[in-house]
């Protein structure tokens, strides 16, 4: 074999997908990731590399990284996945979104992609190294599109591009206005009113009119209506036809026949000499006007984006060699000193240092009532400072702020796909051919069977088929909807992180609660103190609480706060003892005091029965009772419990009045924790959970085929917010679990659970409507545009009237869409 054949053979060879594979230690993990792979049938070969940690797969026909994938995780390994993304300009309908993803995800390499048409953005993942932006974007040039790189958006000075297109499309929908209108008096103003057939006939004559008409039409069609030739032509030489397309086929049938009856009219058979340049003229110009309507209505669905950005601050007085110097907001670094005054924006994360003040934080968290500031406060770039001056050392800054993290969220939440969205995906994959196979079939059975003049018949009604049937309000059903529903939950504090969650949270059955910081406020709290005649309360609680400032229990902890709030002062403590399980001892100002369980003094024998109806009681109600004895003799009852949240009732009566099951999972003993169910109205209970034992928890509630939606706030909750159907965290909790959550809730408040449900479902609702509204138009139009009502009662669509009706089809769905922006729930 000669060199040039040898190298025309490594040419044919199918070039493999590398996968960089995280978790493999040992020779036998290398056997086992190949073989896994080489299981697939749509795999050729498999060679995996330990030391570089990468498996090189070629494929058989289909490159299927997806697959691949899924193979290497379900042997216990793990993939890393990089995600691109990137904005896509020209894209007008569903089967753009359909074309655009099917030729990145045909790009080896490439695991998924997902295209959003309302934001015009795609996101592409790919495993990682395997694939060249520059090859992405190269996919999706050759289909047609052009890439728009994206601006980051916590930026002020972010450029909106689609003003641009808004105000590019209102100057040719002006020049395509100013032509068509004359163009249809003429034609139409001859057909209907005799005193305007005469006067064109006394002045330009017929047959100036028709060549009148022709010059009107042509610059309509070949000026404005351009941009509809620059896609749709190429897509329909690539065999990938869209909506451009539909309208080129559509407006250019009716002007080259119009041009034929013009200039050419012995071609055709008697009868059927008529022009139809209104009727593109008019299409184009409907559509135009379609198309900016739809462009304004789109900007309104990012108003929540715009509003995060607007919030942002553009300058800071930031502290420079001893004064106080108005700073650019990108020159601000972390261990600035920033000075606040009244009215201005608080513009980066930080820690107060002096100074104090009550700051609106309405904008992260939805509460209108403004917050205390003091030193050590942490404050938030967006707020607004309502009255007093303050200091802060910024924490973070840029990217890092908490509100651009919030804008990062929702953007992610808005171009993200639902389950419901497969549906349509597969209804467009093949729409618009099935379109044009319809126009084609209209066009025969009206010339074959049709009335004279059969072609005219057949040329108008196969128009308005194709016309009528684009997909705009398909495409757009979904993802604007999604986009306004995003962004007013994130407006009332409610950050949904994953898309997804609006549809699985509409589905849960079960809304199961951590109790200790969700519905609890965190952190114990003196209940009750009942001393015995001959103690005064005071006086027992300043002797406890100084004892207990020995102690870092946080029982010990509410004890001292306590007696602060109280203006009780705590007293020398000599001898402290602290015996583990029960309780501690010591001398205090010169007296014996011990603090504890009931065993700590029955140890001590000391007789607590007195008190022992008491302890029932408030045990019953969730309480943990202690002892107090002084020099040997009882002295008091304590109570301590971490009390219930204000707003923890209503949110729970709330989350019944939806139909929702509520269940609470604790660590805490079943006596204890059935106390506090009883009390909230709780239905079912998971007690002496172990902190490893939620997730357990979280399946348990699943019995029965139930959706779960579990709701907490600690790093321990972690793992049963990720294996929940839907795990919401509450916003002033860890990171840790606010990471793990699908939708955050940012004020903290319980009541912020109904309120994310309820927006689920209107949301979900909505997105139904529009696509009822987008599949119903097509479905019944189509059929009235072929004229299957002519036999009947003689009725016909014009191309005009389809044009107009698409171009209202997707203003509709906007319409529809952009409600979401006034709902409270």
């Amino acid at each position: 074999m000669t060199a040039l054949s040898q190298f025309e053979k490594s040419l044919a060879q199918p070039i493999p997908t590398e996968f960089e594979v995280e978790g493999m230690s040992c020779a036998s993990c290398v056997v086992r990731v190949e073989k896994a792979i080489k299981a697939l049938p749509g795999v050729n070969s498999a060679s995996v590399n330990l030391a570089t940690e990468r498996a090189s797969v070629t494929f058989k026909d289909v490159v299927d990284p997806g697959s691949v994938l899924r193979a290497i995780e379900e042997a216990g390994y793990q993939v890393k996945v990089d995600t691109e993304e990137f904005g896509i300009e020209g894209m007008t309908c569903a089967s753009c979104v359909a074309r655009v993803e099917k030729v990145l995800k045909a790009v080896p390499g490439v695991i998924g992609a997902s295209v959003n048409l309302a934001t015009e953005r795609v996101t592409v993942r790919v495993a990682a190294g395997a694939v060249q932006t520059q090859t992405l974007e190269a996919a999706v040039r050759n289909a047609g599109y052009e890439v728009r790189r994206l601006q980051p958006t916590h930026t002020p000075e972010a450029k909106d591009h689609r003003a641009a297109e808004i105000s590019k499309l209102k100057a040719k929908l002006a020049v395509a206005a100013t032509l068509t209108l004359p163009l249809f008096l003429l034609e139409m103003g001859s057909h209907f009113i005799p005193a305007v057939h005469n006067l064109i006939t006394d002045t330009i004559g017929m047959r100036n009119n028709l060549y009148l008409q022709f010059v009107l039409a042509t610059i309509v069609l070949f000026g404005p209506g351009f941009r509809f030739f620059q896609k749709g032509v190429p897509n329909l030489l690539r065999w990938a036809p869209d909506m451009n397309s539909l309208v080129v086929l559509g407006t250019t049938a009716a002007w080259l026949y119009s041009v034929v009856a013009t200039f050419a009219p012995g071609l055709l058979p008697s009868g059927t000499v008529n022009v139809y340049y209104e009727a593109a003229a008019v299409i184009v110009t409907l559509i135009l006007l379609g198309r900016f309507l739809e462009a304004r209505a789109k900007g309104r669905t990012s108003h929540a984006i715009k509003r995060l950005i607007g919030l942002q601050a553009k300058t800071a007085f930031v502290s420079r060699n001893g004064e106080f110097v108005k700073t650019r907001i990108e020159d601000v670094v972390v261990g600035d000193i920033i000075r606040i005054r009244p009215g201005e924006r608080v513009p980066v994360d930080g820690l107060v240092v002096s100074g104090s003040s009550y700051v609106d934080q309405s904008m992260i968290t939805g509460e209108p009532i403004p917050v205390e500031k003091a030193a050590d406060c942490e404050v938030v770039g967006g707020t607004v400072n309502t009255h007093g001056t303050f200091t802060f050392q910024a924490t973070k800054v840029g990217s890092d702020t908490l509100l651009a993290q919030i804008i990062k969220m929702v953007e992610a939440a808005q171009g993200s796909k639902l389950p419901i969205q497969a549906l349509v995906d597969k209804v467009t994959a093949w729409f618009v051919p099935a379109v044009i196979l319809a126009a084609a079939i209209t066009f025969l059975a009206w010339y074959l069977l049709g009335p004279s003049p059969a072609l005219s018949f057949a040329l108008i009604n196969a128009v308005a088929v194709l016309i009528i049937a684009c997909p705009c309000a398909m495409g757009l059903a979904t993802p604007t909807s999604i986009m306004v529903g995003t962004g007013r939950a994130a407006e009332l504090g409610i950050l949904f992180r994953k898309g997804e969650a609006l549809q699985s949270l509409r589905d849960a059955d079960v809304v199961a609660l951590d109790k200790t910081g969700t519905l609890t406020k965190g952190r114990p709290e003196l209940t009750d103190i009942d001393v015995i005649d001959g103690y005064a309360e005071i006086e027992v609680l300043q002797l406890v609480a100084s004892l207990e400032t020995f102690s870092e229990h946080p029982i010990a902890s509410a004890l001292v706060a306590a007696a602060l709030e109280r203006d009780i002062h705590v007293l020398p403590v000599i001898e402290f003892r602290a015996n583990p399980g029960f309780g501690i001892e010591g001398s205090v100002n010169g007296r014996k005091v011990l603090v504890g369980a009931d065993r700590a003094l029955a140890k001590a024998g000391i007789d607590i029965g007195r008190f022992h109806e008491k302890a029932a009681v408030l045990a019953k109600q969730g309480k943990s009772p202690l002892y107090a004895a002084i020099d040997g003799n009882l002295a008091a009852i304590i109570a301590v419990s971490d009390p219930v949240k204000d707003t923890t009732p209503a949110a729970i009566g709330a989350l019944h009045a939806l139909g929702l099951k509520v269940a609470m999972i604790t660590g805490d003993n079943k006596r204890t924790a059935d106390a506090i169910a009883h009390q909230l109205g709780i239905d079912e209970v998971v007690a002496e959970v172990l902190p490893d034992g939620k997730v357990e928890a979280v399946n348990r509630l699943r019995t029965g085929g139930r959706k779960v939606a579990f709701i907490g706030d600690g790093i321990n909750d972690a793992p049963a917010l990720t294996e929940a159907d839907v795990g919401l965290a509450i916003g002033t909790g860890t990171d840790i679990a606010i990471e793990s959550a699908d939708v955050v809730l940012m004020s903290g408040d319980l009541n912020g659970v109904p309120k994310a449900i309820a927006f689920s479902k209107v949301t979900i609702r909505n997105i139904k409507q529009n696509l009822f509204w987008a599949f119903a138009y097509n479905v019944s139009l189509i059929p009235v545009a072929a004229g299957v009502l002519y036999p009947v009662n003689g009725t016909l669509m014009s191309p005009v009237f389809a044009a107009a009706a698409m171009a209202m089809s997707s203003v509709v769905v906007l319409g529809n869409a952009l409600r979401l922006r006034s709902v409270n729930p």
